[in-house]
């Protein structure tokens, strides 16, 4: 699977069927896992920075340093909304239903948008970059990661913050665990920490020698992955 340029992101649909890929190229392209052909490709003024499906497969929502979140249909690859920030965007999400998009950016804020409509839901503000953004298993919460050393939890569709969890570096992953009881992140600060969704409690803290860059819980829970 071949881009004109390096290769920002990539997820997989829920069925596997299809990869997705975001590039420095201004392209996100669409693949079939199996073949390795292409199915479709999205241009963006930008790089593409982040790419995510929704839980039905239906939709691919793109986020590039052209300022712009933008949802696509993945088999015709029509632009279905366009979102705009004031900053290059560097995350997205869908809620666990679909009808909710999450964008993250450079101009401080996280976003919550109606996926079908580009229509903006909640506007929630950091003091420096928001480089995760990640809904709740139930959608009710969005937690996000900031440059500004601190993740936080807020009412998805309100905005109103939840918790506020500090680190001494930047904050540049989030997840939550499957019953959404606890969030891990992950710093610059040489630490992934996981903390209790709804105080901001901190329950665990797991060292490592360099930048933690990634998180994620396993499926039922009981472990912690961090890459570093």
């Amino acid at each position: 699977m071949q881009h004109g340029g390096g290769v920002m992101a990539v997820a997989f649909s829920p069925d596997g069927q299809w990869l997705a890929t975001g590039s420095t190229d201004h392209t996100a392209r669409v693949w079939e896992v199996e073949s390795r052909q292409e199915v479709v490709r999205m241009a963006h003024d930008g790089w593409v920075a982040t790419v995510a499906f929704s839980p039905d497969g239906r939709w691919l929502a793109t986020g590039s340093w052209d300022k712009t979140a933008r949802v696509w249909e993945v088999i015709r690859g029509g632009e279905v909304a366009r979102m705009a920030h004031e900053g290059l965007v560097v995350a997205v999400a869908f809620s666990p239903d679909g009808h909710w998009l999450a964008t993250g950016s450079t101009d401080y804020t996280a976003r919550v948008w109606e996926a079908a409509t580009g229509q903006e839901v909640s506007h929630m503000q950091h003091r420096d970059n928001v480089w995760a953004v990640v809904f709740s298993p139930d959608g009710q919460w969005l937690a996000t990661g900031s440059y500004d050393r601190t993740a936080r939890i807020w009412e998805a569709t309100t905005g109103r913050e939840v918790a506020c969890m500090a680190h001494e570096g930047l904050v540049v992953a989030v997840a939550f665990s499957p019953d959404g009881r606890w969030l891990v992140t992950g710093s610059l600060d040489n630490t992934a920490r996981v903390w209790e969704a709804a105080t901001g409690r901190e329950v665990a803290r797991i060292p490592h020698d360099d930048d933690v860059w990634a998180v994620a819980f396993s499926p039922d829970g009981h472990f912690v992955v961090s890459g570093s």
